[in-house]
């Protein structure tokens, strides 16, 4: 055996064995986003569970600010031992670094570990709207352009891009009215003052259920068990490859030993299959799509080439 050989034969059995006994100690899971955001909740629920699997606390930081882009960095530029966590997100990963210079580079920076679940939108409307399912709607909007307005959380959000891809593909004109934040933009759907909205399930899911929002289709490929009366705008508006959503998934700095990564998505694979850790994510309102490292990263690379054709075709732009 050379020299060469011997050092990456070392080298690689030096971080299975690191691998076999990982965690030794805490791991840091930073979540770049508020106590009782979507991502925070979903990562302390799958961070207890592996710490009851791997024996050593996963303790959450929030380092929230910059549209999650400070946490995100954060972790971009930390240790690669495997002991700094990224609970990673759609918002500062896969859409910000396409409207505006990020600090970090996705693709060199990261190695994206575990798909956790997806965050599904969902195309709503004011009560008062003249259409009993989403081609009634499509057809009376289209035939009406510039009559009706939607809303988005912020010019750039993914709302924003996902709801003009939609009227991109049912050949809706409608006027787009920014609002800062998610709450204030349903808000003004259900008082009238906007016609639509295509917003997370999250968020909109209780309106639903409450009758104050009629829901027309959900953005994903499959039903979602929160809302399964809701069909998805694949089957229900016939817009074939309209499979789109906000994720959540752990990523660690780039060069972390690929076993710790593998370690680490092996157990919240299994961590994902407890009955008890299922309810608790889909009470949020978040769909459960759990996929390893390589599917994860073909997802994203996906999900990337569609938002950024959205930006592209709708020439938008954030100032």
């Amino acid at each position: 055996m050379n020299r060469l050989a011997w050092v990456f034969s070392a080298l690689l059995f030096a971080g299975v064995a690191a691998a076999q006994t990982y965690p030794e100690r805490a791991v840091r899971v930073i979540v770049p986003w508020p106590p009782g955001q979507a991502t925070d909740l979903v990562a302390r629920i799958v961070a207890q569970k592996l710490s009851e699997s791997l024996g050593q606390p996963f303790i959450i930081e929030n380092k929230a600010g910059a549209g999650g882009q400070i946490g995100t960095d954060f972790v971009a530029k930390a240790p690669t031992d495997g002991y700094t966590l990224l609970a990673a997100s759609a918002g500062p990963v896969t859409v910000s670094p396409l409207l505006q210079k990020v600090a970090y580079d996705v693709d060199r920076n990261f190695a994206f570990a575990h798909l956790i679940g997806l965050s599904p939108y969902v195309l709503v409307a004011n009560l008062s709207i003249p259409a009993n399912n989403v081609k009634e709607f499509i057809t009376l909007v289209r035939a009406n352009p510039g009559k009706y307005s939607f809303s988005s959380s912020g010019t750039g959000a993914a709302a924003h891009l996902i709801t003009e891809w939609l009227n991109s593909r049912a050949q809706l004109k409608s006027t787009h009215v920014p609002y800062k934040g998610t709450a204030p933009a349903i808000i003004d759907v259900m008082n009238g003052q906007i016609a639509y909205t295509m917003e997370t399930l999250i968020a909109t899911s209780p309106h639903v259920k409450s009758g104050k929002l009629r829901a027309f289709g959900i953005s994903i490929s499959r039903r979602s068990v929160v809302l399964p009366d809701v069909p998805t705008l694949i089957e229900s508006a016939d817009l074939a490859g309209f499979d789109i959503g906000a994720w959540i998934g752990w990523a660690f700095p780039a060069g972390t030993p690929p076993a710790i990564v593998a370690r680490i998505s092996s157990s919240t694979e299994k961590v994902l299959q407890v009955a008890d850790t299922r309810d608790k994510i889909t009470s949020i309102g978040l769909e459960i799509d759990s996929r390893g490292a390589d599917a994860f990263t073909v997802y994203l690379k996906e999900q990337q080439a569609r938002f950024q054709d959205i930006i592209k075709t709708g020439n938008i732009k954030v100032e």
